[in-house]
Order: structure tokens, then C-alpha cells, then sequence
């Protein structure tokens, strides 16, 4: 008897846990839609203060800290960035001692030297070559995830070509990615990666003056998420005037 109680006990926790979780996705997810980066660091905060969290739980954490630090460093915040950055290197070093989930351990590796540099540019002779390595190695520990390609796509994109950087290539990579990503439709629904790999791709080819691809891109991200502030207000009125002119 005591331990029928103990088991409906059990699946009641992990019912109230997959259900957190799935609320957690979703709140970030129209966090970035609506830019409502207050309730994105409260998410985090309180993920973050959880005891004893399992490896599932800290990739999840790692993957808004992720998103987080990337906005810190394209809005200026860099003291902010710095701070979520190394909470995140932590629970990356934490993931890094077991033996499951070592590609995307290695895709974040990769993102967080790039972060280094977003705060320091002085340091990319010194850091970036492990970010490139990291990225490789993520790639080749497991070819079918699409956010080991996400970041060497960064890494091309954003090296100087003297350097061997090439935005063309960059691209190439982001189209595997999501590739990859498109493979399994529940994993992409409300999916705050895929959102911002979409807007990514669209507005690498509107660096490349590739307008076309750009537009078809934007309607693509409107048509999932005609809410989406950045590219309804933004970004698709943007490219829609550079093709005009």
C-alpha cells in the first residue's frame, strides 16, 4: 500500500515538472516574440535557484542563459552579459562531465568563446580558434544537430574573411540547420531557436543584398508568427525599402 502511494506520489511530480517545463518554453518563447526581456531574466533567475537540478533541466536553463546573454551583448548590458555568461559556463562545465549530450555541450562551448569576444574583440586571436574547434567537434560528435551548425555559421559570418570567414558560407550552414531543425515539427513549435534561425537566415541574405531570399524569409517567420514585433516593425519594412531602392 505504502509503496502504491509512494509511486502515485512519483508520476504526480514528474506530471507537475513536465508541466513547469512546457510553461517555461512557452513564456520564453513569447518572451522573444514580444521583446519582453524582464519576464525572459525572471525565467532564468528562478530556473536558476532550483536545487538539485538533472541534466535535462540545466540544457533547457543553458539554452534561455544562451539567448539572454545574446541580447546583454547586442544591447549594450555588457556588465549583465558577463554575469549570466559565467553562470551558464558553469552548468556547461557541469554537463560536460557526463558522456550524453557532449555535441550540444560543444555547440554551447562554441557560442559562449564567441560571447567572450562579443565583450572583448581583443581576445579573438586568442579564444576564437577554440570556438572554431569546439564548433567542429560538435559537428562531427553528432551531424544531425542543427545548433552545432547554428554556431559555425556564427563563426563564419562574423570572422573577418582575412581570417577565413565567409558570410556565403554562413549561410550555407544556417540552411542545414534548419534543414535539421524542420525534420521534427513538434520541436520547432513555439521554439524560440527556430524563430531566431529564420530571422538569422533572412537577414544574412539581406547582407548579401539577396533581397529576394530575404522578403521570402520574412513571410515565412510572419506566416508562423504574424505577432513577431522585431520583423513585422522592424525588419521586414527595412528590406522591403532596400529592394525599392
Amino acid at each position: 500500500m505504502e509503496r502504491s502511494r509512494y509511486k502515485v506520489i512519483f508520476f504526480i511530480l514528474i506530471f507537475l515538472n513536465t508541466t513547469i517545463r512546457a510553461r517555461d518554453k512557452s513564456d520564453i518563447y513569447s518572451a522573444y516574440v514580444y521583446n519582453n526581456m524582464r519576464n525572459w531574466k525572471s525565467i532564468i533567475d528562478r530556473m536558476d535557484a532550483v536545487k538539485n537540478k538533472n541534466n535535462v533541466f540545466l540544457l533547457e536553463l543553458v539554452n534561455y542563459q544562451y539567448g539572454y546573454i545574446a541580447w546583454c551583448i547586442g544591447n549594450k548590458k555588457n556588465d549583465e552579459a558577463k554575469y549570466y555568461l559565467e553562470l551558464a559556463e558553469k552548468n556547461i562545465s557541469i554537463l560536460s562531465r557526463e558522456t550524453k549530450n557532449l555535441s550540444i555541450v560543444n555547440s554551447y562551448k562554441a557560442a559562449f568563446y564567441g560571447y567572450r569576444i562579443g565583450l572583448n574583440r581583443l581576445l579573438a586571436p586568442f579564444i576564437g580558434p577554440k570556438s572554431i574547434d569546439h564548433a567542429n567537434h560538435a559537428i562531427k560528435l553528432d551531424k544531425e544537430n542543427p545548433f552545432a551548425y547554428v554556431q559555425y555559421a556564427n563563426i563564419q559570418f562574423y570572422m573577418p574573411s582575412v581570417f577565413g570567414g565567409s558570410k556565403n558560407e554562413a549561410v550555407t550552414y544556417y540552411l542545414k540547420a534548419q534543414v535539421l531543425m524542420e525534420k521534427n515539427v513538434s520541436d520547432i513549435k513555439e521554439n524560440w531557436n527556430y524563430l531566431s534561425l529564420l530571422t538569422v537566415i533572412a537577414q544574412s541574405y539581406s547582407y548579401l543584398n539577396d533581397y529576394q531570399s530575404s522578403i521570402f524569409y520574412l513571410e515565412k517567420i510572419l506566416k508562423i508568427e504574424p505577432e513577431f514585433g522585431y520583423v513585422k516593425n522592424e525588419l521586414y519594412p527595412q528590406v522591403l525599402n532596400k529592394m525599392k531602392k
